[in-house]
């Protein structure tokens, strides 16, 4: 205990440390003011990322309370590393809500002004700027099925009333859909305001 309680004063004046220098950096006629960001939780338990299941069993050798044994052909276990490591970028079949879908020579500055106006009010909900000649695309959601992505353009139909369903490769959606992501605050350069 006294260990951690050391370790945590070290850290807590690191941090303030790291604060005064931040202080001192901050050229004329600007200031640090606070600014939430908002970050994609994990889509995944990221504990077990490129482990197998073979490795993180119980074992009374590493100090767990259980033993599990294992017996298994040694081409068994290379045939899983090849798989988990063959996995890592894997996509699946799915639904996306396109928002935007343009070949105009002001395309590309429209996709990015909808990617940002989207991103700033669906925090939550991750967003994907394509070009696939000569269309720029803006497509939004992993959805695993039509009634899903059908519910998200219901929500946005107001702010994109061009918004439609569209099926797609997706990335593996966020485990928990009800905390899709995660608030942080971050120091941001502003200038002053002087009236």
């Amino acid at each position: 205990m006294k260990r951690f309680f050391l370790l945590y004063l070290l850290l807590l004046s690191s941090l303030s440390l790291f604060a005064q220098t931040l202080d001192d950096v901050v050229p004329e006629g600007y200031m640090l003011v606070d600014s939430v960001i908002y970050r994609p939780t994990a889509a995944l338990d990221t504990a077990l990322v490129g482990r197998d299941i073979v490795s993180v069993m119980p074992s009374r050798l590493k100090g767990d309370a259980a033993d599990v044994r294992l017996q298994q052909s040694p081409s068994v276990a290379v045939a899983l590393q090849k798989h988990i490591v063959s996995n890592q970028t894997r996509t699946i079949p799915g639904y996306r809500v396109r928002i935007f879908f343009d070949n105009k020579q002001s395309s590309r500055v429209e996709s990015e002004a909808a990617l940002k106006r989207f991103s700033s009010v669906y925090h939550g909900v991750p967003a994907y700027r394509s070009y696939v000649n000569p269309y720029f695309k803006v497509t939004v959601g992993d959805f695993r099925t039509k009634s899903e992505a059908m519910l998200m353009l219901n929500k946005i139909q107001r702010d994109f009333p061009k918004a439609f369903v569209v099926k797609e490769n997706i990335n593996y959606p966020v485990l928990d859909v009800e905390n899709a992501y995660v608030t942080d605050t971050i120091k941001v350069m502003r200038p002053l305001q002087i009236f």
